[in-house]
Protein backbone atom coordinates (compact mmCIF):
# COMPACT_ATOMS: atom_id res chain seq x y z
CA UNK A 1 0.00 0.00 0.00
CA UNK A 2 2.78 2.31 -0.63
CA UNK A 3 0.63 4.33 -2.49
CA UNK A 4 -2.70 5.26 -2.22
CA UNK A 5 -5.71 6.45 -5.02
CA UNK A 6 -8.72 8.31 -4.47
CA UNK A 7 -10.50 5.04 -5.14
CA UNK A 8 -8.35 3.24 -2.40
CA UNK A 9 -9.40 5.74 0.20
CA UNK A 10 -12.97 5.71 -0.92
CA UNK A 11 -13.04 2.03 -0.22
CA UNK A 12 -10.71 1.98 2.81
CA UNK A 13 -13.50 4.58 3.99
CA UNK A 14 -16.35 2.48 3.59
CA UNK A 15 -15.15 -0.80 4.97
CA UNK A 16 -16.72 -1.82 8.27
CA UNK A 17 -15.00 -0.92 11.55
CA UNK A 18 -13.63 -3.91 13.78
CA UNK A 19 -15.22 -3.86 17.26
CA UNK A 20 -12.99 -2.45 20.11
CA UNK A 21 -10.74 -4.12 21.64
CA UNK A 22 -11.46 -5.13 24.71
CA UNK A 23 -8.79 -6.48 27.79
CA UNK A 24 -8.38 -5.94 31.36
CA UNK A 25 -6.58 -2.96 31.88
CA UNK A 26 -6.29 -4.01 35.98
CA UNK A 27 -3.71 -1.71 37.26
CA UNK A 28 -2.84 0.39 34.14
CA UNK A 29 -1.33 3.82 33.97
CA UNK A 30 -2.47 5.62 30.78
CA UNK A 31 -2.00 9.19 29.52
CA UNK A 32 -4.50 10.63 26.98
CA UNK A 33 -3.05 13.78 25.05
CA UNK A 34 -6.06 15.66 23.47
CA UNK A 35 -8.77 14.22 25.87
CA UNK A 36 -11.37 15.86 26.37
CA UNK A 37 -13.22 15.78 23.40
CA UNK A 38 -13.66 13.77 19.84
CA UNK A 39 -11.32 10.73 19.19
CA UNK A 40 -8.85 11.50 22.36
CA UNK A 41 -12.38 11.45 24.96
CA UNK A 42 -14.02 7.87 23.39
CA UNK A 43 -10.67 6.49 23.39
CA UNK A 44 -10.69 7.90 26.96
CA UNK A 45 -14.12 6.30 27.52
CA UNK A 46 -13.13 2.89 26.39
CA UNK A 47 -9.98 2.83 28.93
CA UNK A 48 -11.88 3.88 31.46
CA UNK A 49 -14.48 1.51 31.10
CA UNK A 50 -11.50 -1.56 31.19
CA UNK A 51 -10.88 -0.80 34.67
CA UNK A 52 -7.62 1.19 33.83
CA UNK A 53 -6.07 1.94 37.41
CA UNK A 54 -5.35 5.72 36.46
CA UNK A 55 -6.78 7.50 33.02
CA UNK A 56 -5.09 11.10 32.53
CA UNK A 57 -7.07 13.41 30.09
CA UNK A 58 -4.21 15.69 29.27
CA UNK A 59 -5.94 18.94 27.67
CA UNK A 60 -4.80 22.11 27.29
CA UNK A 61 -8.78 24.01 28.56
CA UNK A 62 -8.82 23.20 32.07
CA UNK A 63 -12.45 24.04 31.83
CA UNK A 64 -12.96 21.64 29.27
CA UNK A 65 -11.02 19.08 30.92
CA UNK A 66 -13.04 19.02 33.42
CA UNK A 67 -16.06 18.78 31.76
CA UNK A 68 -15.07 15.63 30.68
CA UNK A 69 -13.97 13.87 33.53
CA UNK A 70 -17.22 15.07 34.53
CA UNK A 71 -19.13 13.62 31.24
CA UNK A 72 -17.54 10.24 32.02
CA UNK A 73 -18.27 10.44 35.85
CA UNK A 74 -21.82 10.57 34.73
CA UNK A 75 -22.15 8.27 31.85
CA UNK A 76 -20.02 5.12 32.87
CA UNK A 77 -19.86 6.01 36.61
CA UNK A 78 -15.98 5.83 37.05
CA UNK A 79 -13.84 7.33 38.74
CA UNK A 80 -10.37 6.84 37.51
CA UNK A 81 -10.12 9.70 35.10
CA UNK A 82 -7.73 12.76 35.94
CA UNK A 83 -7.30 15.98 34.29
CA UNK A 84 -3.99 16.83 33.99
CA UNK A 85 -3.29 20.30 32.00
CA UNK A 86 -0.54 20.81 28.44
CA UNK A 87 0.01 22.96 26.29
CA UNK A 88 1.67 21.50 23.15
CA UNK A 89 2.50 25.25 21.81
CA UNK A 90 4.41 25.59 24.71
CA UNK A 91 7.99 23.72 25.37
CA UNK A 92 7.75 25.09 29.06
CA UNK A 93 4.00 23.52 29.49
CA UNK A 94 5.64 20.33 28.19
CA UNK A 95 8.50 19.82 30.35
CA UNK A 96 6.06 20.85 33.10
CA UNK A 97 4.12 17.59 32.62
CA UNK A 98 7.03 15.19 32.03
CA UNK A 99 8.11 16.85 35.57
CA UNK A 100 4.83 15.76 36.99
CA UNK A 101 4.37 12.32 35.60
CA UNK A 102 7.71 11.37 36.20
CA UNK A 103 7.26 12.45 39.74
CA UNK A 104 3.83 11.03 40.40
CA UNK A 105 3.34 8.56 38.58
CA UNK A 106 4.70 4.92 39.35
CA UNK A 107 4.43 3.63 35.98
CA UNK A 108 2.72 4.74 32.35
CA UNK A 109 1.73 1.68 30.69
CA UNK A 110 0.49 3.97 27.36
CA UNK A 111 1.26 7.36 26.12
CA UNK A 112 -1.48 8.27 23.58
CA UNK A 113 -0.75 11.10 21.44
CA UNK A 114 -4.34 12.63 20.19
CA UNK A 115 -3.71 16.23 19.76
CA UNK A 116 -3.51 17.88 16.65
CA UNK A 117 -4.31 21.36 14.87
CA UNK A 118 -5.25 22.02 11.62
CA UNK A 119 -3.20 25.93 10.36
CA UNK A 120 -5.70 28.89 9.95
CA UNK A 121 -8.00 28.18 6.15
CA UNK A 122 -5.96 30.94 4.86
CA UNK A 123 -2.48 29.58 5.29
CA UNK A 124 -1.62 32.24 7.76
CA UNK A 125 2.10 31.56 9.53
CA UNK A 126 1.73 31.76 12.97
CA UNK A 127 4.43 31.49 15.26
CA UNK A 128 4.62 30.28 18.83
CA UNK A 129 5.88 31.88 22.10
CA UNK A 130 9.30 29.23 20.94
CA UNK A 131 9.21 30.53 17.48
CA UNK A 132 7.84 27.91 16.01
CA UNK A 133 5.58 27.22 12.69
CA UNK A 134 2.11 26.52 15.43
CA UNK A 135 1.40 23.07 13.32
CA UNK A 136 5.01 21.80 13.59
CA UNK A 137 5.07 22.68 17.21
CA UNK A 138 1.91 21.05 18.34
CA UNK A 139 1.40 18.17 16.24
CA UNK A 140 5.30 16.96 15.81
CA UNK A 141 7.62 18.89 18.01
CA UNK A 142 5.93 18.79 21.55
CA UNK A 143 4.60 15.16 20.46
CA UNK A 144 7.91 14.61 20.36
CA UNK A 145 9.98 16.10 23.74
CA UNK A 146 6.91 14.91 25.56
CA UNK A 147 7.31 11.20 24.40
CA UNK A 148 11.23 11.08 24.51
CA UNK A 149 11.37 12.55 28.09
CA UNK A 150 9.13 9.93 29.03
CA UNK A 151 10.51 7.39 27.55
CA UNK A 152 13.18 6.46 30.83
CA UNK A 153 9.58 6.07 33.01
CA UNK A 154 8.43 3.56 29.80
CA UNK A 155 10.94 1.59 30.60
CA UNK A 156 11.07 1.42 33.96
CA UNK A 157 7.53 0.59 33.87
CA UNK A 158 8.11 -2.42 31.22
CA UNK A 159 11.14 -4.19 33.61
CA UNK A 160 9.33 -3.81 36.97
CA UNK A 161 6.14 -5.16 35.97
CA UNK A 162 7.62 -7.25 33.08
CA UNK A 163 4.81 -5.74 30.75
CA UNK A 164 5.22 -4.45 27.22
CA UNK A 165 3.96 -0.42 27.55
CA UNK A 166 3.25 1.76 24.29
CA UNK A 167 3.60 5.06 22.71
CA UNK A 168 0.45 5.52 20.07
CA UNK A 169 0.75 8.56 17.67
CA UNK A 170 -2.48 9.71 16.18
CA UNK A 171 -1.56 10.14 12.10
CA UNK A 172 -3.83 10.01 9.26
CA UNK A 173 -3.73 8.68 5.50
CA UNK A 174 -3.02 12.08 4.57
CA UNK A 175 0.42 11.62 4.89
CA UNK A 176 -0.02 9.38 1.60
CA UNK A 177 -0.57 12.86 0.13
CA UNK A 178 2.49 14.50 -0.25
CA UNK A 179 6.52 14.61 0.47
CA UNK A 180 9.49 16.59 1.44
CA UNK A 181 11.36 18.11 -1.61
CA UNK A 182 15.39 17.97 -1.63
CA UNK A 183 15.63 21.29 -0.51
CA UNK A 184 13.83 20.29 2.70
CA UNK A 185 15.97 17.44 3.52
CA UNK A 186 19.25 18.52 2.73
CA UNK A 187 19.19 21.58 4.91
CA UNK A 188 21.12 22.10 7.83
CA UNK A 189 18.19 21.47 9.73
CA UNK A 190 14.95 20.39 8.10
CA UNK A 191 12.92 20.89 11.23
CA UNK A 192 14.24 24.56 11.56
CA UNK A 193 13.68 25.18 7.56
CA UNK A 194 10.01 23.67 7.79
CA UNK A 195 9.34 25.79 10.84
CA UNK A 196 10.78 29.20 9.92
CA UNK A 197 8.65 32.16 8.26
CA UNK A 198 10.24 32.60 5.00
CA UNK A 199 9.60 28.96 4.04
CA UNK A 200 6.11 28.27 5.28
CA UNK A 201 4.69 30.50 2.49
CA UNK A 202 0.67 30.34 1.93
CA UNK A 203 1.00 27.41 -0.85
CA UNK A 204 3.01 25.79 1.49
CA UNK A 205 1.05 25.79 4.56
CA UNK A 206 -2.09 24.65 2.47
CA UNK A 207 -0.41 20.92 2.83
CA UNK A 208 1.11 21.81 6.44
CA UNK A 209 -1.20 19.09 8.43
CA UNK A 210 -0.38 16.39 5.94
CA UNK A 211 3.13 17.58 6.19
CA UNK A 212 2.90 16.95 10.13
CA UNK A 213 1.57 13.45 9.61
CA UNK A 214 3.89 11.95 7.67
CA UNK A 215 6.40 13.51 10.55
CA UNK A 216 4.57 11.35 12.67
CA UNK A 217 5.50 8.42 10.83
CA UNK A 218 8.73 9.14 10.28
CA UNK A 219 9.06 9.82 14.26
CA UNK A 220 7.03 6.36 15.32
CA UNK A 221 9.65 4.34 12.99
CA UNK A 222 12.84 6.03 14.04
CA UNK A 223 11.94 5.26 18.12
CA UNK A 224 10.88 2.08 17.60
CA UNK A 225 14.46 0.88 15.70
CA UNK A 226 16.05 2.86 18.49
CA UNK A 227 14.09 0.70 21.33
CA UNK A 228 14.62 -2.37 19.48
CA UNK A 229 16.17 -3.94 22.45
CA UNK A 230 13.29 -2.81 24.80
CA UNK A 231 9.97 -4.05 25.91
CA UNK A 232 8.32 -1.09 24.23
CA UNK A 233 6.05 -1.04 21.52
CA UNK A 234 5.44 2.19 19.46
CA UNK A 235 3.23 2.70 16.37
CA UNK A 236 1.12 5.16 14.66
CA UNK A 237 -2.71 4.54 13.69
CA UNK A 238 -4.51 6.45 11.19
CA UNK A 239 -8.27 6.69 12.34
CA UNK A 240 -9.72 7.58 9.06
CA UNK A 241 -12.20 10.55 8.11
CA UNK A 242 -14.11 10.97 11.43
CA UNK A 243 -16.62 13.09 12.46
CA UNK A 244 -13.57 15.45 14.78
CA UNK A 245 -13.36 18.79 16.61
CA UNK A 246 -9.95 19.20 14.68
CA UNK A 247 -12.45 20.54 11.89
CA UNK A 248 -14.38 22.61 13.77
CA UNK A 249 -13.29 25.87 12.45
CA UNK A 250 -13.58 24.69 8.68
CA UNK A 251 -17.33 25.19 7.32
CA UNK A 252 -16.73 24.30 3.60
CA UNK A 253 -19.94 23.03 2.34
CA UNK A 254 -17.91 20.26 0.61
CA UNK A 255 -16.15 19.19 3.65
CA UNK A 256 -19.59 19.06 5.22
CA UNK A 257 -21.26 16.89 2.28
CA UNK A 258 -17.77 14.29 2.64
CA UNK A 259 -18.51 14.30 6.17
CA UNK A 260 -22.34 13.27 5.72
CA UNK A 261 -21.54 10.98 2.91
CA UNK A 262 -18.27 9.28 4.12
CA UNK A 263 -17.16 10.27 8.02
CA UNK A 264 -16.96 7.78 10.75
CA UNK A 265 -18.29 8.56 14.05
CA UNK A 266 -15.99 9.68 16.68
CA UNK A 267 -16.44 6.25 18.67
CA UNK A 268 -15.77 4.45 15.34
CA UNK A 269 -12.47 6.17 14.67
CA UNK A 270 -11.23 5.91 18.65
CA UNK A 271 -11.38 2.03 17.94
CA UNK A 272 -8.23 2.62 15.78
CA UNK A 273 -6.43 4.70 18.79
CA UNK A 274 -7.53 2.19 20.93
CA UNK A 275 -6.11 -1.00 19.29
CA UNK A 276 -3.03 0.49 18.50
CA UNK A 277 -2.46 1.19 22.36
CA UNK A 278 -3.81 -2.40 23.43
CA UNK A 279 -4.23 -4.81 20.56
CA UNK A 280 -2.64 -7.56 19.90
CA UNK A 281 -3.22 -11.23 20.73
CA UNK A 282 0.03 -12.88 20.74
CA UNK A 283 3.32 -12.39 20.60
CA UNK A 284 3.77 -12.31 16.69
CA UNK A 285 1.24 -9.71 16.73
CA UNK A 286 2.88 -7.52 19.20
CA UNK A 287 5.88 -8.13 17.66
CA UNK A 288 4.18 -6.67 14.29
CA UNK A 289 2.75 -3.70 15.79
CA UNK A 290 6.22 -2.15 16.72
CA UNK A 291 6.66 0.69 14.41
CA UNK A 292 3.74 -0.14 12.67
CA UNK A 293 1.42 2.05 11.00
CA UNK A 294 -2.10 0.59 11.68
CA UNK A 295 -5.35 1.06 9.34
CA UNK A 296 -8.71 -0.40 10.14
CA UNK A 297 -7.11 -2.32 13.14
CA UNK A 298 -4.66 -4.12 10.90
CA UNK A 299 -0.42 -3.37 10.16
CA UNK A 300 -0.39 -1.64 6.59
CA UNK A 301 2.07 0.00 4.82
CA UNK A 302 2.76 3.48 4.70
CA UNK A 303 3.66 5.47 1.78
CA UNK A 304 5.95 4.86 -0.41
CA UNK A 305 7.89 8.05 0.44
CA UNK A 306 8.53 6.30 4.44
CA UNK A 307 9.89 2.76 2.63
CA UNK A 308 13.18 1.54 1.00
CA UNK A 309 16.00 2.68 1.55
CA UNK A 310 15.71 6.73 0.35
CA UNK A 311 13.15 6.41 3.44
CA UNK A 312 15.74 4.78 5.30
CA UNK A 313 17.99 7.86 5.20
CA UNK A 314 15.18 10.65 5.25
CA UNK A 315 14.11 8.87 8.32
CA UNK A 316 17.81 8.86 10.00
CA UNK A 317 18.24 12.75 8.83
CA UNK A 318 14.96 13.79 10.04
CA UNK A 319 16.02 11.72 13.49
CA UNK A 320 19.46 13.52 14.05
CA UNK A 321 17.68 16.92 13.00
CA UNK A 322 15.06 16.38 15.59
CA UNK A 323 16.96 15.57 18.30
CA UNK A 324 19.62 18.64 17.76
CA UNK A 325 16.65 20.58 18.08
CA UNK A 326 15.05 19.24 20.94
CA UNK A 327 18.29 18.83 23.11
CA UNK A 328 18.26 22.41 22.88
CA UNK A 329 14.59 22.83 24.44
CA UNK A 330 15.87 20.59 27.02
CA UNK A 331 19.40 19.21 28.11
CA UNK A 332 17.36 16.03 29.08
CA UNK A 333 17.01 14.03 25.62
CA UNK A 334 20.44 13.92 25.02
CA UNK A 335 20.83 11.91 27.77
CA UNK A 336 17.76 9.73 27.24
CA UNK A 337 19.33 9.13 23.50
CA UNK A 338 22.36 8.31 24.85
CA UNK A 339 21.37 6.16 27.78
CA UNK A 340 18.42 4.27 26.66
CA UNK A 341 17.88 4.01 22.96
CA UNK A 342 19.81 1.79 20.76
CA UNK A 343 22.24 3.61 18.11
CA UNK A 344 21.42 2.86 14.50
Amino acid sequence: MGNISVLDAVVGQLRAVPPVVNVDLKDKVIIVIGANAGLGFEATKHFARMGAEKVILACRSKEKGDAAVHQLEEEIGCHNVERWSIDLSSFDSVRAFADRAIKELGRIDVLLFNAAILPSPGGKYEATSDNYEIALQVNVLSQSLLGLLLVPKIIETSKKHSTAPRIVVVTSEMHFLTSFEDNVMDAANTFETFGSPEFCTPKKMKVRYQDTKLLNVFFVRALSERLKNQSVIVNCVNPGFCYSEIRRNVTTLATRVLEWVFARSTEQGSRQLVYGAIGGANDQELENLKGAYINIARVDEPSDFVLGEDGKKREGKLWNDLVHVLVKVDSRVKDVVKEYLASV
